[in-house]
């Protein structure tokens, strides 16, 4: 089949959504597809079938930093539709009228439209956003075959915002490249591991009181928090004030390479993200290893991946029930290994070859 993955995001970043279609798009073309990315404004070049098709523009939405896009020339989006002659576009969905919703208009109707609903809501505003988006998109939506949702959380507000009936496939990863990484040289044991943005739902300052009880309990400890964003000054003001510069390392943003290397060198990552998640794919990344107990701040999309185990989340803001299980954890060495091994084997449930074939199944529904 000749598929193409609509973002109207950039495929420069890393996100949640990203790696979902460069696994994806990874998955088919070893399946022997042929897949084309038909996106919002992208500079990298190692992508065959990219088409940049707008320029984009930083917005905050529902907590995260994203790439909206400006009106895209519909000349452009013609002439590659009616060059490729697809057979299915998946969308990543919410989507933008701007890009993805003007390719909607103009695809044939012989082509079939598949859906992946991706967010959950982070506050009150964001769903009015998304319940104006799903109003203005109404016209298009009709376009659709079939419609899945990352999660139940996505799920539910896939139905609230844009009045979609929607069914779970889960997301993806690639997990062999995260089970293969070997850890970083010359760590100090035990390590914990945050990973992600410095934004405040993504919870690192809680970590941070963690690690100050752990401290004045005098346990042994290192983290290294890997990542960037608005907050760190603040972060590393905090450090600082609290003598914690022995145990807490600032890795700043890292690369995909070493994204791994670091959460293989972990006894713990802790993600305690309050809210806005409809999965955690960055989850299942730390889960592979095999090395790291994960701990997941108690919000449904961190439920959908730890939820098997309990014990694995915590309350996400309330640094002193973190630090408790932070403490356990560290003086039970087999409990950490029983855990780790959960973890591997759940995250193998959500290898781009076990999903992968579920979303074939959506476009062969079609019967491209």
């Amino acid at each position: 089949m000749k598929i193409g993955l609509v973002f109207d995001d950039s495929l420069d970043s890393t996100d949640g959504v990203a790696q979902y279609v460069l696994a994806l798009g990874d998955w088919l073309t070893s399946q022997g597809h042929k897949v084309h990315y038909l996106v919002g404004e992208t500079h990298r070049t190692d992508l065959p079938n990219l088409h940049s098709l707008s320029r984009n523009v930083r917005v905050t939405f529902n907590g995260n930093k994203l790439g909206m896009p400006l009106p895209a020339p519909l000349k452009p989006i013609k002439k590659l539709l009616a060059l490729k002659q697809f057979d299915v576009l998946h969308i990543m969905m919410p989507y933008s009228p701007l890009l993805a919703g003007r390719i909607l208009r103009q695809t044939p109707a012989s082509v079939g439209i598949v859906g992946t609903f991706h967010i959950a809501p982070y506050s009150g505003l964001a769903t009015v956003g998304a319940n104006l988006l799903g109003l203005w998109c109404r016209p298009t939506l009709r376009r659709f075959d079939q419609v899945v949702s990352v999660s139940s959380a996505a799920q539910e507000f896939a139905r609230k915002t844009f009045g979609i009936d929607s069914r779970v496939v889960p997301n993806m990863f690639d997990y062999a490249t995260f089970a293969a990484a070997k850890p970083m040289p010359g760590i100090k044991k035990p390590t914990i591991v945050f990973l992600g943005r410095l934004v405040a739902r993504k919870g690192c300052q809680t970590l941070l009181e963690a690690a100050t009880q752990l401290a004045k309990e005098g346990q042994e400890f290192q983290l290294i928090i890997c990542g960037d964003g608005e907050l760190r000054g603040q972060l590393e003001n905090y450090v600082r004030a609290n003598q914690l510069e022995a145990q807490v390392t600032f890795a700043g943003r890292v690369s995909e390479t070493d994204k791994a290397r670091y959460l293989a060198s972990s006894d713990i990552s802790v993600f305690p993200s309050s809210s806005g998640e409809s999965f955690g794919i960055v989850l299942l990344e730390a889960m592979a290893s095999g090395h790291a107990v994960v701990l997941g701040g108690d919000n449904p999309g961190y439920r959908t991946v730890l939820g098997g185990n309990p014990e694995l989340l915590f309350p996400a803001t309330d640094s002193q029930a973190l630090a408790q299980k932070i403490k356990e954890l560290l003086h039970n060495t087999k409990k950490q290994k029983e855990l780790a091994g959960w973890g591997q084997r759940e995250a193998k449930k959500y290898d781009k070859a076990v999903v992968g074939p579920q979303i074939l199944e959506l476009y062969k529904m079609k019967g491209a």
